[in-house]
Order: structure tokens, then sequence, then C-alpha cells
């Protein structure tokens, strides 16, 4: 470490040495970690491999472009209920929804070779996303998801309820509206507090973000702390930071909200060719939001703060990560069906009756006769996994080597 991080702010130079260790460690952990952690990866090795051309051309919609199972999980819906969406948007595009089936597939694989279970339960998990996947396509509004999963309703059992105090304890090990520094918040210059408060008082913004009344003026909404944010592998070289915002609560006591702000850059994801995008890279991932995951959508949305473009959104005490680190065989299939249902809702609500139609037949062109998964998903998730493995396993041993 260059110094503490509680001494005078990091220069950019010194974050992203940081932050490229933290990567390399990070990515070391399991193949299902590097999975996650390489998209640019996944769509060089997609795009290069000889069943790049069998990849079905499906409508032209937003998509998630990093669909991996770790940017799945519950979200609150604002009216107390909680549903399970798509929760990340850095890599949305409108592109080719085949690209979300295959990234997910990918990730189900590595996530059960993680968990020690045999390649027939990875023939079964990706037989049975098809179905889920097919049955949102065909019904999106009444179809049936199968059986929610153990982890899916022991998160969302969790998420429903937390409050204030569970969300500060879990990031900040404290329920003080304070941001502690030290190795994931660091301190930030004057330049960026000024900047970062300017941007949230911009009119409309933490009111759309804190899903609150207009009524509700800026003025009664005060940034209480901020600090530079450490978080996963994608902020490498870019600003991300935390704030704590308190706002009017019940009987003269405030209440308090997380506020993230993460920098907006061109996707990796392909976008189609026929894709009209927001030029502003923020106003992009809030727009896929609001197509893909409405209840995340609605509580987002792009600022300018010093010459970068980024999106903001709350981080509500209900917002959680599905995790699949260990799981059974049973639970892993219905992991597949579930999981692959969401997504198929996120992608069916853009689409009318006919063009769903179309892409339920266009997905079972490829299908042979006694297997469910069509050909062009089998291979690529075996030819991906394939590659994966063997890149992770070369990372270890330059991380090692770096130790």
């Amino acid at each position: 470490m260059p110094r503490k991080f509680t001494d005078t702010p990091l220069t950019p130079a010194e974050r992203d040495s940081i932050l490229e260790a933290h990567r390399t460690r990070k990515m070391a952990r399991s193949a299902h970690a590097y999975v996650r952690g390489n998209t640019a990866k996944f769509y060089q090795w997609l795009e290069g491999s000889a069943i790049a051309g069998k990849v079905p051309a499906g409508p032209s919609l937003w998509i998630c472009g990093d669909c991996h199972v770790g940017n799945l999980g519950p979200l609150s819906n604002g009216g107390g209920r909680i549903e399970v969406q798509i929760r990340d948007m850095d890599q949305a595009v409108i592109g080719n929804p085949a690209h979300d089936l295959i990234r997910l597939g990918l990730s189900l694989a590595t996530a059960a070779r993680g968990a020690d279970l045999p390649g027939v339960v990875t023939a079964r998990m990706l037989e049975e996303m098809m179905e889920g996947y097919g049955v949102a396509i065909h019904d999106p509004t009444s179809g049936d998801p199968g059986v929610e999963p153990d982890v899916v309703q022991s998160v969302k059992r969790r998420a429903l309820g937390r409050r204030w105090r569970h969300l500060a304890k879990e990031r900040f090990d404290t329920v003080e509206p304070r941001i502690p520094l030290g190795k994931r918040f660091w301190a930030i210059s004057d330049k960026e507090r000024a900047a970062l408060a300017d941007a949230l008082r911009r009119p409309g913004v933490l009111n759309t973000v804190l899903g609150i009344d207009d009524a509700v003026s800026g003025d009664e909404i005060r940034l209480v702390d901020a600090a530079y944010w450490m978080k996963g592998c994608s902020s490498l070289g870019l600003l991300r930071y935390a704030a704590i915002v308190a706002l009017p609560g019940h009987k003269g006591e405030p209440d308090y909200a997380l506020i993230d702000l993460k920098e907006a850059v061109e996707a990796i994801a392909p976008a189609a060719p026929d894709a009209i995008l927001p030029p502003d890279d923020a106003d992009r991932v809030v727009a896929a939001a609001r197509a893909l995951s409405p209840h995340l959508g609605r509580r987002m949305a792009a600022v300018r703060m010093l010459g970068h473009s980024l999106f903001v959104r709350e981080l509500a005490p209900q917002d959680l990560k599905l995790e699949l680190d260990q799981f059974t065989r049973s639970e892993a299939v219905k992991s597949a069906r579930y999981l692959a249902f969401v997504v198929g809702k996120a992608h069916a609500r853009q689409m009318d009756s006919d063009a769903r139609a179309a892409w339920i037949r266009i997905l079972g062109d490829d299908r042979q006769p006694d297997l469910e998964t069509p050909s062009w998903l089998w291979e690529s998730v075996v030819s991906l996994a394939g590659r994966h493995e063997i890149g992770y396993l070369e990372h270890c041993r330059r991380y090692a080597r770096a130790a």
C-alpha cells in the first residue's frame, strides 16, 4: 500500500495500482469468480469460436450484456415487496438476447463445477434454463417460473426484514451514518466532495433515486458523508463513490440512505447493427435498467461530475446479491430454471406477442430430437467453459508469481 487510506486522498495512479491488485486477487479465488470478472474475454472468445456463426440472431432489444448469476438478485419494488430482477446494467446494450443466455449458462456451469457437481447436472441445468426462459417468453405475465430455489427464498426472506441499520452494519460495520475510511472506503479531495454534493443537488436527482415526492426539496436532503468506494472488479480506473444522505423522517428524526455513484463507460458487449443507443453512457445504463428491471430503473439517474458521466442509484437495504457458491443437484437445476425465467421476463416485456412467438421458434430450430438444449447454447457453454478454465489457471499462475 502506498500509504494509509485515512491520510490525504489517493492519486489516480495509486488508486489504479490498488484496484488492479484487488481485481487480480478476486479473480484468482475461483473459476466462477474469474468468469464473473472477465466480460471482455467472454465476448472475445465467443466471437473467435467456431460456434459464433451458429448463435441465433434474436430480436434487437435491451440485454444485460453481463448476465452472470451475481448480477441477478432481489430488489425492492418500493411498495414493501421483493422481486428478483437483473441488478447490474454496466454492459447493457440493445443487442442479441442470445448473448445473455450464453453468459448465464456459462456462469451456471462454472458455479456447478465449483460446487463439484457432475457434468450431467450441468446438462440438466441448461435444459431447465431453456425451459424457464421459454415459459417467460411465451407468457411473461403469468408464466410459471417453477419452484423457487431455497437460495432465492432465503435471500428474499432476509431482504424483507432489512432496514438502514442492517445495511449500515453490513457495509460500514457500524449503525452510525458515517463511512469509516479503510481498505474499502478511501478519502476524497475537497474538489471531489464539492462536485459530488453539486451533482446530488441537481433538480430531481435524489427525488428520483430515493423515490420520494417532488414536494421534498433538495434543500431538505443533505449530504452526511462520502468516500471513494473500492467495490467489485469493474471500477478499475473509474470513479466510484459511496454517499450517505439524510432526508426528513418521522417524529423529527432523519432517515438515511446509501447512494452509489459509478462512472459509466462504453460497453464491451456488442450492440446490434441497427441499435440506436443514448450517446451518453450513464443515460444508456439508466435506459437499460428501466427496460430490463423497472424496480431498479425508476430509482436511477444520470449525472455529469468532473467531466465524467456517472449513474446514481440508492442501494436499498433490500437489494441483495444471489450467491450460488455451493448448492445441491436439485437446487442447481431449480436455480437454472428460475433465473432464466427472470431473464426471459426482462427480455419479453420489450416484445409484442408476434416477436415473442418468432423468438421462441428461432430458439427451437437448433434442438436435437432427443435433447432439450439447443446445440448452439450447449456448444457455446462447453467451448467457453474450456477457454475460461485455461484462462483462469494462467491467471492464477501469473498471480502466484507476482504474489
